[in-house]
């Protein structure tokens, strides 16, 4: 093992621009699976990902996850690529996931650059969407297969990968998949890898334990049958976008508090020993009001924050489609709005519990407002919780990789963030989970700019070496 690591990180620290280089061709993909307009762009990602596999001698499947209604069409459902390498019954079958669909990205939005044309800038950061999420994952799987079959090094373990092009749309059609190969090319699995996560802040690597689920609603509100002039019947007439906003603002208050009865009833109990995994973590209240570029936060204790991200219920407004939002002076009446809104869930609470309470809410604050326009109230899509002993031998192997590659043992941290597929692999496969990050919480993933320090691909290139040794052994 020690030989063959050092032979693997030195290949690394010699061929960073080759590395980077098929980042760079990942990223120029735009696979925003949310855009029906660039749905080709996913199945294009999605050839990309499977020539890959194939140039290297691997085993490739790809699953038809069937279609979707999308913006009023009827469209197909990108593939779940599936992928083998090595058949070995005396070694361990290891389960890697990631997603090869991004967030939508425009230049307009505020990115420095085309977000579609990785950057490489002189302070290290490899700016690109999808970067950090997930096509940093991805690809670094993807070379370190590649570097073991270069090398004629025989992996220890047998890898399977399985990656999908719908995560960032609510992994529609992964959880049929699946179910459907959990007999077949996912049977008999040991353990399961979730490459979409983070380390939780800039400087240490951790390993999450715990992640939030999401329930994400929409508030139709319609009114006249056409657009109208403020000017000719401002005054005259009750105006959707005022209801959706006094709506949307009674969700939740500047405090952060949920509004909604009975939200926070099924939290799971906190208990002393829980609670003391939130001392010592290295993350500070410096460090986020350095991020944030101001004091923003919702507490003064960075416990207390620690907790509000990762075991407490958070309500986020999206956004409002049919408003007006261009520059300029538009002085329009919108004849139908739709409030976004999603609501991040923790143990134990149950998603159609969720759902129902939400709506139920919303109906009977819109019914006080005596308000003629017309309300629907949408979940567009939900997503379970994830949560594990911090224990588990995975776990262990993944922290004795890190100790190796970074210097440092990791720390162990629920996260804020939603992975919804993970209860469904760890149902369909009874298998432990291990979330292997590689980037950091500051790389901005869904926003303008997302990058991907160059330290975190490399040595997360590394980290993937190293753990499989780990976990080979354990």
């Amino acid at each position: 093992m020690e030989d063959n690591l050092s032979t693997f990180f030195s290949y690394v620290n010699d061929n960073n621009q080759y590395l980077i280089n098929t980042l760079r061709e990942a990223v120029a993909i735009p696979s925003v699976s949310a855009d029906i307009t660039k749905r080709s762009e996913v199945f294009r990602m999605a050839d990309w990902v499977k020539d890959r596999f194939i140039k290297l001698g691997a085993d490739v499947k790809l699953v038809d996850p069937g279609t979707q209604e999308l913006q009023g069409q009827t469209v197909q459902l990108p593939p779940v690529v599936l992928s083998r390498y090595g058949n070995d019954s005396n070694k361990k079958n290891i389960l890697i996931y990631c997603h090869y669909d991004v967030q939508p990205a425009l230049l307009s939005d505020g990115w420095e650059t085309d977000p579609f044309d990785l950057v490489e800038n002189e302070d290290g950061r490899l700016v690109g969407r999808g970067a950090s999420d997930d096509k940093g994952h991805v690809v670094g799987w993807l070379l370190t297969l590649e570097a073991f079959i270069k090398h004629g090094i025989d992996l220890p373990v047998n890898l399977i990968f399985c990656f999908e092009g719908m995560e960032e749309s609510g992994s529609v059609g992964l959880e049929k998949v699946v179910a459907a190969e959990a007999n077949g090319w996912l049977k008999g699995m040991d353990y399961t890898i979730i490459s979409d996560s983070s380390w939780a802040n800039a400087t240490n690597p951790s390993i999450e334990f715990g992640l939030r689920g999401m329930n994400y609603f929409s508030i139709n509100v319609k009114g006249p049958k056409a657009d109208l002039h403020s000017g000719g019947f401002g005054g005259m007439v009750q105006e959707p976008m005022v209801v959706v906003t006094k709506l949307l603002a009674d969700l939740v208050g500047i405090d952060g508090k949920i509004n909604i009865p009975g939200i926070y009833d099924q939290v799971m109990e906190l208990t002393e020993e829980e609670e003391k995994t939130y001392h010592g973590l290295s993350l500070t209240k410096e460090s986020l009001l350095n991020f944030l570029k101001g004091d923003y936060l919702m507490d003064k204790d960075i416990v207390q924050l620690l907790m509000q991200k990762g075991r407490y219920p958070s309500l986020s407004v999206h956004g409002i489609e049919g408003a007006f939002y261009d520059p300029g002076a538009k002085t329009v009446i919108p004849a139908s709005v739709k409030g976004k809104f999603s609501i991040r869930t923790v143990p134990n609470m149950k998603p159609e519990t969720v759902k129902k309470i939400t709506i139920d809410h919303i109906q009977k604050e819109f019914a006080k407002l005596n308000s003629r326009c017309r309300l629907e109230v949408q979940e567009l899509n939900n997503g379970m919780w994830w949560y594990a002993p911090p224990n588990l031998p995975i776990n262990v192997a993944a922290a004795k990789a890190m100790k190796r590659v970074y210097g440092t043992e990791p720390e162990y941290v629920r996260g804020g963030g939603s992975v919804p597929i993970t209860i469904v692999f760890q149902e369909q496969l009874k298998t432990d989970i291990l979330l292997l990050p590689m980037g950091t919480r500051e790389d901005r993933a869904h926003s303008t700019n997302e990058k991907l320090d160059k330290y975190n691909f490399i040595n997360g290139i590394k980290n993937y070496f190293a753990f499989l040794y780990e976990i080979s052994i354990f």
